[in-house]
């Protein structure tokens, strides 16, 4: 008579794989035991090791805060601003573009007698891992008005013109006019450089007051840190800074027709050059022509 199915072993009896589990469960104890957890305050000198170098990194190559410490741009950017500084696009060789609001390195001593101020330890420990812009470098903030081969002039009365397009410029500080106090042009800017100009015009050194400088007013791109993009301080004014639409107009990129003025590489027209320049334009259509006919007639003759 069949008493019922049994199960494989008898009651009590162990299987083989049993005594691996309990091995395992009294190594992984003892190993335990051997080797305890870090505490959390054990491990917080190396949470902060590793944040403190991955913010070293980000400075150096990703994103800078600066300090707007003046009023020449504004009302876009006010003194005590900070803003986020994208210093990664220039590694990839990436040039400023017209319109965009730059930090640059002082070209030549544009910044000659303003006070450097003295950073308490915080401070310079701030400023180190990219929290706090360092006191010691002496850099700028201005808007990129035009780059290498472009034409660009601002008569008084009248507005900036790059390449023949006259800017609208709704970011000029409130009663301010383009360039009344310091009227120029036109000049074409080198290669490799860059015209700036700040949005408060009537409180703002910028490149038209360093004409006689050794730059002659102009901002060597390698000069340039990069690109201000976000004002990050105070919460109040948080905003992004981009490019005015005025510096996507048609045309305004056309640095071939406004050389065809005959503005020279220093960046001054001679004077009687653009006429010269035009009637050459002209005569020599008329000359290919007359070549031509002449050539016809004696080929056919």
């Amino acid at each position: 008579m069949a008493v019922g199915a049994r199960s494989g072993r008898d009651e009590g009896e162990e299987r083989p794989d049993d005594d691996a589990v309990k091995r395992e469960a009294e190594e992984e104890d003892g190993g335990s035991k051997a080797h305890p957890h870090r505490s959390f305050w054990k491990e917080l000198p190396l949470l902060i090791g590793i944040a403190l170098l991955l913010a070293l990194l980000i400075k150096t190559f990703l994103v800078q805060a600066f300090s707007i410490p003046s009023d020449s741009m504004q009302n876009t950017l006010q003194r005590g601003d900070r803003v986020l500084v994208d210093k990664l696009t220039p590694w990839f060789g990436s040039e400023p573009e017209r319109g965009e609001v730059v930090v640059f390195h002082d070209p030549a001593d544009w910044l000659s007698g303003e006070p450097t101020p003295e950073p308490n330890l915080a401070q310079q420990i701030l400023s180190k891992i990219g929290l706090m812009p360092d006191a010691a470098e002496k850099d700028l903030i201005k808007r990129t008005i035009a780059i290498g081969g472009d034409t660009v002039e601002c008569k008084k009365g009248g507005p900036v013109v790059v390449n023949g397009k006259e800017l609208d410029e709704p970011y000029i500080f409130p009663g301010n006019t383009p360039c009344d106090d310091a009227p120029f042009g036109p000049i074409t800017v080198p290669k490799g450089k860059i015209w700036v100009m700040g949005d408060h015009r009537q409180n703002s050194q910028d490149s038209r007051y360093h004409m006689q400088d050794s730059t002659q007013g102009f901002v060597p791109v390698d000069k340039v840190v990069g690109r201000a993009v976000v004002v990050a301080w105070p919460v109040t004014r948080w905003s992004t800074l981009p490019i005015p639409d005025t510096f996507d107009q048609p045309g305004i990129g056309n640095q071939a027709a406004a050389s065809a003025l005959g503005l020279g590489a220093s960046g001054l027209a001679p004077v009687g050059l653009g006429p010269a320049a035009l009637g050459l334009t002209g005569a020599v259509p008329l000359v290919m022509w007359r070549r031509r006919k002449l050539t016809g007639g004696r080929t056919a003759g």
